[in-house]
Order: C-alpha cells, then structure tokens, then sequence
C-alpha cells in the first residue's frame, strides 16, 4: 500500500563469470571526470550555506472469486454524480515542458519526455558539471539509517523548486545553485514512517491576484508529519490564507495520531484548482490502520472539498459524521497521481489493504479497489471508472508508479490513453476516458490457492496483453552462487520452499518464493514516454523475494508489535519491509526475505541480472532493445565493493528522463552512476560517479538557451547506497 523496495547492494563480484558474454553497453564513448567518492557530510560548502528558514468499482466481489478476466470486468460503471462543488476552476492550459520541468512527471502528462535536443549523442560525451548543490539536510540521531530522500526538484522560471528528505522547501537558482531562499516546517525524527522521503512539490498560480501579489503563485508539498504546506513561490514564505499559517492538518478525521504511520511521500497534484492528495500508510502493522481516503483541498485557502473514502464513498464525501473517521485499514495512494485537467479526471494508482499478506479479513470495498487504478472525477469526487490490476492481491504488488497520459496511435486515430505500470512487470495501455485497455486483459489461471485461505482467493488473475517485463518462472538452474557452497544453498532452500510459478499464495508451512519479488517491475521511478517517437523506456526490477507467513502464536513469542503498541522512542523501520510485520488483527505475521538474498554471502540466490533497461514501440508492444541495467562496482559479497565495472544489472529505483535529442538520462542502479543512453541503440554513451546513490528521477530544463541535465544523489537506505544530499547539474562547455 506504499512504496516497496528491495534489500539490494551487496550484490555480484562473480556475475562477471555468469555473464560473461554480457554486451559492454556500460562502456562510455568519453566519461566526464568522476566525482570524489568521499562519504557525504551534513555540512554544506560555504558557497552553498543554508539561509535561516523563512519563518463501486470494478474487481471481484466474493462470489465473482473465480469469474474468468475480461476487460468488461476490469473498467467500472460510471458513478451517479454528486451535486458539483463550489469554488472549482473551469479547465486551463497547462504550463509546458521544455525551458521548464513545471510538474514531477515534466509535462502535465507525466511522460518525463522533454522537447529539448541541445545535448545530443554526437555531443553527449563532452558534458560537465555546471554545478553541486548541498540541501544540509543529513540524517541525525534517530533518523539516521532512515533516509531516502527521492527528490525530484521542478524548474520553473529562473528558479530549481525541491523538498529534502525531511520536507525542507528549497529554491535555488537554476543556473548555478544559489540558494534564493528555504522553508523549514520543522518535521520530527519520529515522523519518518520508513523512509524519510519526499519525491517533489507542486505549484499553482492564483488566477484571481495580480503576480506581484504574495502567493500569487505557491510551492506546495505534502510532510511525512502529515501536513499540507504552502509557500510563496518568490519568498519561500507560507500563505497566511491557506489553512493555518500556510498548512493544512491531514491527521484530522483519520484517527489517533501515530507517528509514522500515515505520512505524505509523493508529490500533490493540482488539477482544478483542487489539491489531490492521499498519503502513505506504513505497511504490515495492523489491520486497523489509518485510512486509504483521497482528499481534495482549495488550492487558494485549503478549504476541505470532498473526500473519497472507498469503504463508505457515499456517506463521508463531506467527511465522516462527528466523532467518526474515515474507513480504516482500506487502500491507500502512497505514491504520485496524475491529473486530466480537460477531462478533470485525477488518475489514482492504489495499494493494497493495510494488511498485505492475507486476504480474509477483507471487505468487499477493499477487494474491488485494491491494486487498482481509479479515475476520479475531480469536480465531485466521485470515481468515474476503476481498472485492477491484480484480483484479492496478497503479494504487496501496490501500483506504485504514476501513469502516463498519451495520444495513443491506433488505427482508427489517436486515442486519449494512458500507460499503466505495475510491480508484477504488466504494462497496460488504457483509454483515459473510459478505463478501457486497448490491447485487451488476457486470463491467467493460477496454478495453486494454496492451502492459507484458497476460499479468498482469486483462481485467476488479469495479464496484459500489451506488453509484460516479467520473465519466465524460475528453476533450480536460475539458483546462483558466490561460491558452489552458496549456489548449493540456494538450490536447497529452492527444493525446500513452496514455488507452483507466477502468483504462488502465501503459505505458513515452509517459506514461499514469490517472483517477481515486491520491487518487480516498475515501481515510482515510473516509465519515460517519447511521445514524438512513439517510444516507451522503462527499467525494472526482476528478482524474487522469499518469504514465509508467521503463525500468530509464534509472532507473539518473536514480540512482534505493530507501530501503535510500540512503546515512544522504541527503535522501529529498521527491518526491511515486511521482515517481520506483525499483520495485527489477521492470523498471520509475515517475514520477507526482500531480494531472496543467500544467509551465508548476503547475495541474491537467482543469478544476474536483477534489474535492467528496455525499449518499447509505443504503437505495438513490441521490444525494440533491451539491457541489463547497473554494474557489479559497488557491489559484492558481504557488502563488500568489487570495484568491477562490468554490466551486470543490478536492482533500481529511480526512473529516466527521454530527451528529444535521442539520449536517455537516468541514475537509479546501485553502482551510484548517472548515465546517458542512446535512445535508439540502449548504449551508454556517457555516465558520471555519484557522490552518493542516484534512486531520484533525473530532469532536464533550458537556462540562456543551454540546456541542463539534473539529478539528485541523495542515496537510499534501503538500496543500501550512500545517502548524501547533492543536487548536481550537467551541460555542455561553452565553445
């Protein structure tokens, strides 16, 4: 139901023996100089010292369990309209990508596609950095080993408009990383939910005040303390107008306020007029957990506008009666949305219920829309249609990545559509209006329900017919060894476990390998759309996880307690998610061996590749390239680097940007390497050493004419990379 990763660094010396023929893409034509590879510091340089802080849906019902796929049972009926709100924008052009990265997807479209063709691969090879900016904000206290920060600054104007880890507003200068100004909203170390993240921010320009007017146009983010935040986009000041002091209190109506169980991580979207927010419920704890709901809020004041709360969508659109809160324990969005603003539709990627690995406890509400993409009508609040992606999901496959609005090129003309990712690797093409996959959803038929609860769940599963990253089953010959002890291990442990193929249930009796793992396919690193070439780039994870469900009796002597029972300043978020989760309120906890990594060499039991980058025509489905992703430099047994550069693929996180120069920029691997790949050929034409990991998406923007190229290397905890807080830009020399 949020952002799920995979355990990953210490990963593959030997993957050089195992892929030996792998092909040197990763060889760069010319390599700028690297970068120091010195531990970050919290210290900024001088040159950029912090200034002070200013101030019912479609899916399965019970009895539907065993109904065969089909596209009508994918797509809801459109729901009756509430009366329309006040207060509601009519439809307005939308800033463009290019000069700018005015939104987190880049266009108002999210496809991380830019016009911009200055850089190119004749020229690539030549870029250096323009500058390094250092945000200060490092891990202290209790905080460290929690940082992941995923930032994706905008560039609006003159200006580059970003969040840190722990939700610090910062511009700086687009040009050469001056720092304009900073806003502190003061978040606390206990807020961190399992990662102290925030993936980036959104704007909106008051139609009705004149642009020399404070506020006229705001920088807004949502806190992991549960926070809405508005800034002056000139000033960093709040907007006294919007709720109180410039924030608006998400907690209210959700429940007893748990630190670090309801936070905001992703990105608000304005679509309207309206902010539309949901929030990250942290996984595995209990099945009483905060809501799922999705609110909408006045961009202008932060007025409440409606709620969809999808356990009770009738009676708490205007919030829950007095007393009450919003349906507990039901899917949340965690990660980013995308918005329509001619249609007015908010397109909603959904997890799963607030307890993953079990499916009995249930309702019907949270069996219809879990793992669903939904379409809302912004105007009402109500839901339009609802496509599912994996019926009564009991394998943490939360639809993690924002979606990309497009112009599909059918037949019969373009088709406003939209491109769906998902964490079991199926990439689905749908019409945006209705909910409709234009390829069709084939059924799979899986092969055990096991022997947990086979009455609750599905006995088949919906599958693209489009397009599908996801390799073939495993087998005993996949198992992988640092060593022959290791490879032998590994065998043993595959023999021993529970493996029937795709969607194999959970199971208490032995451990179960579940492949692809949490982190298959794509997850909020998203895909990047070429919409002038018709081409889809899109990297992904391909590796298992292996897991087992814990008897409640044993989970009580084990003391495994969920984030509410866990007494004030307790250490917790430590574990990898779901390594030990308590599951409260089903019969089951859950332990998760993320990546299915070897007890004896912490490596990964399947062999390499675990992650790559593919190519995809757009109109067709069809592979044009497809490589392995990350190198084994950074990577080795015991968490030990190698130092190898060769081009094994490990796991990623973080998505590209598709310029059109013909170059895909991206960082994501583990081997803290940013890359420019030959959109054409999938070679790597250039990359540069990170100071720290690169899971960020990357952008690109134009200043006097020369265009830019930025990530954030602020490092992952979880990837095990090393967390820093650099924002580094890249353009060519001038001649």
């Amino acid at each position: 139901m949020r952002r799920t990763l995979i355990i990953v660094a210490p990963l593959l010396t030997l993957a050089v023996a195992a892929h030996a023929q792998t092909p040197s893409a990763d060889t760069p034509a010319a390599a700028a100089p690297p970068a120091s590879e010195a531990p970050a510091t919290s210290t900024p340089p001088a040159s950029a010292a912090p200034a002070p802080s200013s101030g019912a849906a479609a899916g399965e019902t019970p009895a539907e369990a065993d109904s065969p796929a089909s596209t009508a049972d994918a797509t809801a009926p459109v729901a009756p309209a509430a009366p329309e709100k006040t207060g509601v924008d009519v439809a307005r052009s939308q800033p463009a990508v290019g000069a700018d990265w005015p939104f987190y997807g880049g266009g108002s479209g999210a496809t991380r596609y830019s016009p911009l063709d200055q850089i190119t691969p004749q020229n690539v090879g030549g870029l250096e950095r323009a500058f390094v900016y250092r945000t200060g904000d490092m891990p202290t206290g209790t905080a460290k080993g929690k940082y992941a920060a995923e930032t994706t600054p905008l560039k609006v104007g003159d200006d580059l408009l970003m969040c840190s880890a722990k939700n610090v507003l910062i511009s700086i200068d687009a040009a050469d990383g001056t720092e304009n100004w900073r806003y502190d909203p003061g978040v606390s170390n206990d807020a961190i939910p399992y990662s102290a993240s925030c993936r980036g921010v959104a704007t909106y320009t008051d139609p009705d005040k004149g642009a020399d007017e404070a506020c006229a146009t705001r920088v807004i983010e949502g806190t992991i303390d549960a926070r809405l935040i508005a800034v002056d986009i000139a000033t960093g000041k709040p907007c006294e107008e919007f709720g109180e002091n410039g924030a608006v209190d998400l907690w209210k109506d959700i429940g007893k306020r748990v630190p670090g169980w309801y936070a905001v991580t992703a990105p608000p979207v304005v679509v309207r007029g309206i902010i539309v927010t949901g929030a990250q419920v942290k996984d595995g704890q209990a099945e009483d957990a905060p809501s799922g709901v999705i609110r909408g809020f006045d961009a202008v004041t932060g007025a409440f506008v409606w709620a969809f709360d999808l356990g009770a969508p009738d009676q708490n659109i205007d919030g829950p009666p007095e007393g009450e809160t919003y349906t507990r324990g039901t899917p949340n969005m965690w990660t980013a949305a995308v918005a329509d603003e001619e249609l007015g539709y908010v397109y909603l990627p959904l997890g799963n219920s607030s307890v993953d690995y079990y499916a009995g406890n249930r309702s019907e509400a949270e069996n219809d829309y879990s793992t669903s993409l939904v379409a809302l009508d912004v105007t009402t609040g109500r839901p339009v249609w609802t496509f599912q992606t994996v019926r009564r999901d009991v394998w943490d496959y939360d639809l993690g990545s924002q979606v990309s609005l497009v112009d599909f090129p059918a037949e019969s003309g373009s088709v406003p559509a939209l491109v769906l990712p998902s964490k079991q690797g199926d990439i689905y093409i749908l019409n945006r209006k209705t909910g409709e996959s234009l390829f069709g959803v084939e059924d799979f038929t899986v092969a055990s329900r096991g022997d947990v609860e086979p009455d609750d769940l599905a006995q088949s599963q919906p599958t693209s017919a489009y397009h599908t990253l996801r390799g073939p089953d495993l087998t005993e010959a996949d198992m992988w060894g640092f060593t022959p002890i290791d490879q032998l291990w590994c065998r043993i442990q595959f023999r021993l476990a529970n493996y029937s193929g795709f969607f194999t249930p959970p199971s208490a009796d032995r451990p179960y390998i579940q492949y692809p793992g949490y982190n298959g396919g794509s997850d909020w690193g998203s895909v990047a759309v070429d919409t002038e070439d018709g081409i889809i780039v899109a990297n992904y994870n391909d590796i298992p996880n292996f897991n087992r469900l814990i008897p409640r009796a044993e989970a009580d002597e084990r003391g495994l307690k969920p984030i509410n029972e866990t007494p004030a300043g307790a250490k917790g978020g430590a574990n990898a998610e779901g390594e030990g989760d308590p599951q409260t309120g089903s019969p089951y906890a859950i332990d998760v061996n993320a990546g299915w990594r070897s007890a004896l060499t912490g490596m990964p039991c399947t062999r390499p590749p675990y992650g790559g980058i593919r190519a995809i025509d757009l109109k067709t489905g069809e592979t044009l390239w497809d490589r392995p992703l990350g190198t084994a430099r950074r990577n080795g047994p015991f968490g030990i680097p190698s130092y190898l550069p060769f081009n094994i693929g490990t796991p990623n996180n973080g998505g590209s940007v598709v310029t059109a120069g013909g170059l895909v920029f991206i960082g994501a691997a583990t081997d803290d390497l940013f890359r420019a790949i030959d959109l054409k050929t999938g070679k790597t034409l250039w990359q540069d050493v990170l100071p720290a990991g690169g899971q960020a998406n990357p952008i690109t923007y134009e200043v006097n004419g020369e265009e830019y190229v930025l990530i954030a290397a602020t490092g992952h905890h979880f990837m095990e990379t090393p967390v820093g807080d650099y924002i580094i830009a890249y353009k060519l020399p001038k001649s």
